[in-house]
Parts: structure tokens; sequence; C-alpha cells
């Protein structure tokens, strides 16, 4: 008997594993075995006869079992980008600004205003 088994997750519980374990076997989001119990629960109390027998009768992962092969990430290739030089042609050297802001500040500095 080869296949899948149903297993209490080990990973995936938030009191025994329950829906953890049938969300995997059924390849489906936990939370939606969670809602369905609970909503089974609530109308009638059947979720939780069904949530203590799967207890009882759904046997706990093994520690040797592995878990589903996780799916593959793409690997999605850039293409290298040009590294932008240290200084560009265009950019004046940071001396001759900081010295054309400094004569522009003492130029302002000097003229006398007329009121």
């Amino acid at each position: 008997m080869s296949g899948k088994r149903l297993y209490r997750s080990r990973d995936d519980r938030m009191i025994a594993g329950v829906c953890g374990g049938l969300a995997e076997y059924f390849s489906i989001d936990p939370t939606i075995v969670r809602l369905v119990l609970l909503f089974l629960t609530l109308w009638g109390g059947g979720g939780f006869l069904v949530y203590v027998l799967s207890w009882i009768v759904i046997p706990e992962k093994p520690v040797s079992a592995k878990a589903p092969p996780a799916q593959e990430v793409k690997q999605v290739e850039t293409q290298p980008q040009a590294q932008p030089s240290a200084q560009p042609e265009t950019q004046e050297p940071v001396a001759e600004v900081v010295e054309e802001l400094e004569v522009e500040a003492t130029s302002t500095e000097e003229t006398p205003e007329t009121e």
C-alpha cells in the first residue's frame, strides 16, 4: 500500500494536530479545516465529536516521516547592471564647489544695505 498516509501534524497544530494533518493530507489550508469543524461544533456539536474521535484514531506523524516536498522556487536571472563610476566626468570636484560657495557667501556679506 503506497501513497499518502493520514497523520496528525506535528508542525501545524493548535491542540492535537488533527486539522493540520487533515489539511496536509488533502493539500488545503488548515484554516479551512478548522472553520469547518468550528461550524460543525456550533451547529449541533458534531464537530467536537469528530475532532475527539480523530484525535484518538489518527496516529501522530512519526518523527522520521518526511514532509511533502516543497514547491520549487523559480530563480529569476537578472542582468548585471553597469556600475556607476566613482566620480562622473560632468560633476565638478567638491573643493571647487565649496570655494565658489564661500566666495558667494563673503561677497553678499560685504555689500552694504541701503535704506
